[in-house]
């Protein structure tokens, strides 16, 4: 059988952003084994995605594991070179599809990129230009297992973000908490083993019970069986905010350095809100970007609230 090789050895959001395009690929290329070079930890997604028949171990920039060489065609989606058209090329491919590079002459025949464009697009575009027929609002995952019967309606708060332009105040996310506490919502915080101590302060703050604090308990499966259980998410910029909208959960995020016009979810789906300064900056900055801190409490509370039951997407 022949063999696709998709590069995008990323996150978790990259990956969500990734999914029209992956499905693209398996409709055009269904006699072909899919095989997504990707991070490990992105595994327990596959089968919820279901376009790739499997994924390779492949840390960001990394050489391709030596079975994924030869392939009958490479796809970089995980950015326009030149390391990561290199990447692929070192593994051989008979064919690659790609943004063009001026640093690559093999990929000069791809279409140019632009990079005011949203991700989700972004992607569809080099296939279509490639003559693959794409659809960025195919986004949605399968539902994965559920998850506890305790979960359903629940309010999960995600506080961290991989830098922290992109975290909130830990006070404000616990006068949030607290707030929807009072409403008479369940409360659970996120998060991964490096933000378990960033959930403990919240949830103390927050007035919130020890097992309250997910952070740290879940797995990605686990994870996206809570955002498919949840009534709502709230979160920064950051993955567990892409998964909210490809499980169709109602949602609110917080863009602070970067703009929801690249990152955010579908403008037309009502049970997404969007709370953003109109300003970009520096997303990897070691501070919280005065975009994201300019969001005060109240906005977050309103928008909560205008966000309709889970029952009602």
């Amino acid at each position: 059988m022949k063999t696709l090789v998709i590069l995008r050895a990323l996150g978790l959001g990259d990956l969500l952003t990734a999914v029209p395009a992956l499905r693209a690929l398996a409709r055009a290329y269904p006699d072909h084994r899919r095989v997504l070079a990707a991070p490990r930890s992105l595994a327990p997604l596959v089968a919820l995605i279901g376009a790739v028949d499997g994924l390779e171990d492949t840390a960001p920039l990394a050489p391709l594991s030596p079975v994924l060489r030869g392939a009958s065609l490479a796809v970089n989606l995980h950015g326009c070179g030149p390391q990561s058209h290199r990447v692929l090329l070192d593994s051989r491919p008979q064919q690659m599809i790609s943004y063009r590079n001026p640093a690559v002459p093999e990929s000069a025949g791809g279409p140019k990129w632009c990079e005011e464009e949203h991700e989700r697009v972004r992607w569809c575009r080099l296939l279509e230009e490639s003559g693959i027929p794409a659809d960025p609002d195919d986004l949605e995952l399968r539902d994965p297992p559920p998850a506890p019967p305790e979960i359903r309606g629940a309010t999960l708060i995600h506080p961290g973000a991989a830098s922290p332009a992109r975290r909130w105040p830990p006070g404000r996310w616990a006068a949030v908490a607290r707030a929807e506490r009072r409403k008479g919502r369940r409360v659970l915080l996120t998060g991964s083993a490096d933000e378990v101590h960033l959930a403990r302060e919240i949830a103390r703050e927050a007035g919130l019970p020890p097992r309250a604090v997910l952070a740290g308990r879940t797995d990605l499966a686990a994870l996206a069986a809570l955002v498919a259980g949840a009534g709502r998410v709230l979160s920064g910029d950051t993955g567990i905010a892409h998964l909210a909208t490809a499980l169709r959960t109602p949602s609110v995020v917080l863009f602070g350095p970067t703009s929801p016009d690249r990152w955010g979810p579908p403008p037309e789906r009502p049970w997404h809100r969007v709370l953003w300064r109109g300003t970009t900056g520096d997303p990897h900055a070691g501070r919280p970007d005065p975009g994201l801190l300019a969001i005060q409490v109240a906005e977050v509370l309103a928008a909560l609230e205008e966000l309709p039951e889970r029952a009602a997407v």
